[in-house]
């Protein structure tokens, strides 16, 4: 764990805790940093917030700006959570103001989760730092998300709202739709990727409850691959891009979604196109070149990926992007899996049934799911499943039985450990 992780969770409660009053609170007793931020695109949704993220602010720099961007969770270092104005925050700068969030605590006489401090440090680090655009994405749901205390962004974007944090949202598609579509406000309008009928509905009712105006993916603008690029097209124009440098057919939905967001920031075509070639994002379908996993695969001509997607709706998209590339070049596949303990296991691999693999299942140091239980579920959805004691041991076994692709995937904090052994792939 590296040392700002470290000294966060043993200063703050570690439990989420949905709720903006500490918050609202902490912030007021730092002098509301949340209202002296440049113009907010707040970005919530249950899949593709991170890549949407990526994609807005790639397009947003290639055009020129400088770019406040705070996101969750980070991969490998605590910093990789606050740009500011195109580069990550330094360890002492987060340390001193973190100094001032704690002594802000102390003022207000009570105290913050983990995530509220970080939220509330992020606010203050880019109120102080001069940048054109905030990206901020929403941790967990919308309404009750610590970065819900902005009142007044500029533009919302819902990217797909899927079942996920049911401990938290619940387990009714609509009442997590609701949380999300909590991020519209009065005035600002709402760019909204593809939902399910019974999730537009509620984000509908929600838009004309605060007067939000919508621009919603499918009906007033569409985007789709193309002679292998992306076309976007609304009701104004017919626009012919590149591919986004991101993996996966998903990706172009996110992209149409980017793009609509940077028209409605007024960026111009010529950093759209940009920016699409230029993206990154760690461990989203990402090629590991470097580090010793992916030494070890080269030298038997195996290609190794990283995915950090960690529910149904990631596994059908996961599903989707090893049907193309499998369909396209063949090779023997085995998939690393670990997740959550609290993930649903069961809906992750059943989105992934049509995909023929051999599954290893692996944990990871915090709240994982153990191994053994994992893989019962994975030959439960009718894979060949067998549990490794480590990353290294899964991808040696691997290769032993001759996979030419190795997919390692199913969390975030799997990714991390990963991407922490090839420090060179990260951060972007």
């Amino acid at each position: 764990m590296d040392p700002i992780s470290e000294r966060l969770r043993a200063r703050h409660p570690q439990r989420i805790d949905l709720s903006l009053d500490r918050m609202r609170a902490l912030c007021a007793a730092l002098g509301d940093p949340q209202n002296k931020l440049p113009p907010v695109v707040h970005v919530a949704g249950t899949n593709g917030k991170g890549s949407t993220v990526a994609l807005i602010r790639a397009i947003a720099e290639a055009a020129g700006l400088k770019v406040h961007v705070y996101t969750s969770p980070h991969l490998v270092r605590f910093n990789e959570r606050i740009r500011l104005a195109g580069s990550l925050i330094s360890d002492d700068q987060l340390n001193a103001i973190l100094d001032r969030i704690e002594a802000a605590m102390v003022e207000m006489g009570g105290e913050a989760t983990v995530f509220e401090s970080t939220t509330a440090a992020a606010f203050l680090a880019m109120s102080e730092t001069p940048a054109d655009l905030a990206i901020i994405e929403v941790g967990l749901g919308g309404s009750l998300d610590a970065t819900n205390v902005i009142d007044r962004p500029l533009l919302s974007v819902i990217t797909p709202v899927d079942l996920d944090h049911a401990e938290f949202l619940g387990d009714r598609i609509e009442g997590v739709a609701a949380e999300k579509a909590g991020i519209l406000k009065a005035g600002a309008r709402g760019v909204i990727a593809r939902q399910s009928e019974a999730v537009m509905a509620v984000i509908e009712r929600r838009a004309a409850e605060v007067r939000s105006p919508l621009t919603v993916m499918g009906v007033d603008f569409d985007a789709w691959a193309e002679r292998g690029g992306l076309v976007y097209q609304d009701q104004e124009r017919f626009l012919d891009l590149p591919a986004p440098a991101l993996s996966g057919p998903h990706q172009f939905d996110n992209a149409g979604v980017a793009v609509a967001a940077a028209l409605e920031l007024d960026l111009p075509e010529s950093a759209i196109v940009e920016g699409l070639k230029a993206v990154r994002w760690p461990a989203r379908m990402q090629r590991l070149t470097a580090g010793p996993y992916a030494e070890r695969a080269q030298k038997v001509d195996a290609e190794l990926w990283l995915d950090g997607g960690h529910n149904p709706h990631a596994g059908r998209a996961l599903a989707r992007t090893l049907a193309e590339r499998q369909a396209r070049a063949p090779r023997p596949l085995a998939l690393i899996v670990a997740m959550l303990a609290n993930k649903d296991a069961g809906g992750f691999f059943e989105a992934l049934k049509g995909i023929e693999a051999q599954v290893f299942t692996v944990a990871f140091d915090g709240a994982a799911a153990d191994p053994a239980a994992l893989a019962a579920v994975a030959q439960g959805r009718g894979f060949g499943a067998l549990a490794a004691g480590s990353v290294d041991e899964a991808v040696d076994r691997a290769l032993a039985l001759g996979a030419g692709r190795v997919v390692i995937c199913g969390s975030l904090y799997l990714a991390g450990e990963v991407l922490s052994a090839s420090p060179e792939t990260w951060p972007v």
